[in-house]
């Protein structure tokens, strides 16, 4: 009776020891979860980056409204409501090579079937014939991609149509370089493509006057006049709200320029908005704009520029030039289309993978968001599937017709010079759907930092609580610390 005792009473203490040790271990790992918050609360933990409804800023808001009662535009909100809708919609031009072999494949059909119900008719009658139909095929089946002019009317109701939503997408973008690289401060910035300068705004209203010079680059003469007088709140001697903006629709060549510029003489080469594109062989020839080789700026950004280009090939030229250009960050942004995610893309692609022929900068290139790795893009490999995209709440411009809030849907990318180290080494995922909160659970679909897409089922008693209540608190376009993966998760990749 006595040794059963004592056996009985050794399996308690084991008992308690392996209970003890467990509890030791989830609170350890429950401590070190609960690590990558650095003492925030969880609803603003460090992977939110999701701004509340933004509004313009009142300068910028109070320019744009009485530029748009001086203009004499006529059916301004319908006009304005058509021509969102129109870029919105918009696609890629078509490539050469892409048009040749649909033209191949086409005559190849027809031929066969011409070969079946020929009879006696002459060959060089029936290759004419066929040849007007592949045309004619060709014309009906294929987009048709022009380039965008603006003249004076057209950029106010372009204004009216995309200042507030532009404004809304970059300022979302790059408040995610402001919360988590606060250090970063910079002085100088290079706007591609600049339209009505809502770059040069959103970064204002991240970093004030810490900038210290801003270039805009647009071919666009009618639009640039047009960012000006926002920026003077249309007051033609008025001190310009936002100080030192220099505006470029082709920049200098002489290398004797004023260094306040910081544009000098070299042979890189940058495509702007098509405004000035002469016909070449029935395709629109790319305006070259030059840039220095020795002037870097801290942050540049292209802004719903790479739609303006004509083929692939110049927008891989023309994102390496930019690169070429970035000191610290590269900032792009798009349509939350397909279109606009997959022209990211292959911007993404052209960085990460291209060498240049000669090295300008050795520091490599590193995607800072929204991709949580430098993998290929898992959206494109699972097949079809949605973009990746993002979306922020704004107030349009009070103009009739426009609802009290608006969301814009957008695709985004910025890399960056030198990867920015994680809080306190958590392995973060971003957020790429709705987050869907149920009782005790919370369901998140989440791009990985393996390069995966995965259906996280995130508990307090799998994930730790500190990251469920992340979870919670957390929404489409944040980022998410994983923990290890739990039964319940699936991966959309496999």
């Amino acid at each position: 009776m006595a040794s059963a005792s004592f056996g009985a009473c050794v399996l308690c203490r084991r008992a308690a020891v392996k209970i003890s040790s467990r509890g030791m271990s989830a609170a350890a790992g429950a401590q070190s979860q609960g690590d990558f918050l650095s003492g925030e609360p969880h609803r603003k933990h460090p992977g939110v980056t999701n701004l509340k409804t933004l509004r313009l800023p009142d300068e910028l808001q109070a320019a744009a409204r009485t530029i748009i009662n001086r203009a004499p535009v006529t059916q301004l909100t319908d006009r304005s409501r058509t021509l969102a809708n129109f870029l919105w919609s918009r696609k890629r031009a078509v490539e050469d090579w892409t048009l040749r072999r649909k033209a191949v494949s086409l005559e190849k059909e027809l031929w066969d079937e011409a070969k079946e119900k020929r009879g006696d008719m002459d060959e060089q009658l029936l290759e004419e014939r066929i040849r007007k139909k592949v045309f004619s095929e060709l014309r009906k089946t294929t987009y048709h991609w022009t380039p965008m002019k603006y003249d004076e009317e057209l950029a106010v109701v372009y204004m009216a149509a995309r200042l507030a939503g532009g404004y809304a997408a970059v300022r979302r973008a790059i408040n995610e370089i402001k919360k988590r690289d606060p250090s970063f401060a910079p002085k100088s910035l290079l706007d591609f493509g600049s339209g009505l300068g809502t770059v040069v705004w959103a970064s204002h209203s991240c970093w004030g006057d810490t900038l210290k010079e801003m270039v805009c680059v647009d071919s666009s003469g009618p639009m640039n006049v047009l960012a000006e007088r926002l920026l003077k709140g249309d007051e033609e001697r008025a001190e310009p709200h936002i100080k030192q903006v220099y505006f470029r629709q082709f920049l200098p060549v002489s290398p004797k320029v004023k260094a306040s510029t910081l544009v000098f003489l070299s042979d890189i080469f940058l495509y702007p908005r098509s405004d000035f594109s002469s016909k070449l062989g029935g395709r629109a020839a790319v305006t070259v704009l030059r840039l220095s080789l020795q002037v870097q700026f801290d942050l540049v950004a292209a802004a719903f520029t790479l739609s303006e280009l004509l083929s692939v090939k110049d927008r891989e030229e023309a994102v390496l030039t930019l690169w070429r250009k970035t000191g610290s960050y590269l900032v792009l942004v798009e349509n939350g289309t397909k279109e606009g995610h997959q022209m990211l893309m292959e911007a993404r692609d052209a960085v990460l993978k291209k060498l240049d022929k000669t090295v300008h900068d050795s520091r490599p290139a590193s995607v800072f968001a929204p991709c949580p790795h430098d993998l290929s893009c898992p959206k494109l490999t699972v097949g079809p599937t949605a973009p990746c995209n993002f979306q922020q709440m704004y107030h349009p411009l009070p103009l009739p017709g426009h609802k009290e809030r608006q969301t814009e849907k957008f695709s985004y990318l910025i890399l960056t010079r030198a990867r920015p180290a994680q809080a306190d080494g958590a392995d973060w995922a971003r957020l790429i759907a709705p987050v869907q909160r149920r009782t005790r659970h919370v369901h998140c679909r989440a791009c990985c930092s393996d390069g995966r897409l995965q259906h996280l089922v995130v508990t307090a008693r799998k994930h730790s609580r500190d990251v469920y209540r992340c979870a919670r608190s957390s929404d489409w376009g944040d980022q998410l610390p994983t923990a290890p993966r739990g039964d319940d998760d699936q991966s959309d990749s496999e």
